[in-house]
């Protein structure tokens, strides 16, 4: 009997840190544009609406400017506690992701409807040149970008658009991120 029940025991002991692994890996990470709530238990003074600013920031009472972008709820948490401690300490802090509106991409050129694509979730080339109704008769399959800001740099990702289409070759379908700009020329 015990033979049977170790194994599962084991396993059971190790998923808690399985799940918490993949959690981490999926969690949001914020952009310019997103909104938060971010409050401090018992603080009722410091319950506040913000949004993640064009710089990255935000503004909270007592921590002034926080740099977010990039980060998940939880490392917000941390950081803004972190700015807390000399006006409280060991303060408990909740960030709660009320918008996602930051998260979006760009679709420029020739598609049947340009303009900005909302992110829910991974999202592909594919999938957003398809939210943007298709190419139109005359874009330049061959030569369509992504442009992708990297810090200052900026990042240029080929699509090769006919062997995506032909399914020989998948590898320029890159999953996109929140600020990408999809060109079809």
């Amino acid at each position: 009997m015990l033979r049977f029940w170790l194994p599962v025991v084991c396993a059971l002991a190790v998923l808690p840190s399985i799940s918490n692994a993949v959690a981490n890996e999926a969690n949001y990470r914020l952009s310019p544009g997103d909104t938060l709530n971010v409050s401090v238990w018992g603080e009722d003074k410091l319950n506040k609406d913000v949004i993640v600013l064009p710089n990255g920031s935000i503004t909270f009472p007592l921590a002034g400017q926080v740099d977010v972008v990039g980060l998940d709820a939880t490392a917000v948490e941390v950081k803004i506690a972190a700015k807390l401690e000399k006006f409280i300490p060991e303060a408990q802090v909740s960030v709660v992701i009320t918008g996602t509106a930051g998260n979006l991409v760009y679709v420029q050129g020739k598609v049947l409807k340009p303009g900005s694509v909302h992110l829910s979730g991974q999202t592909s080339v594919l999938q957003v040149l398809s939210m943007a109704g298709g190419l139109d008769k005359f874009a330049a399959k061959n030569d369509i970008k992504v442009v992708r800001l990297n810090g200052s740099k900026q990042q240029i990702l080929r699509v090769d658009y006919n062997e995506l289409m032909s399914g020989d070759d998948m590898t320029t379908n890159f999953i996109l991120e929140a600020g990408d700009t999809l060109v079809v020329p």
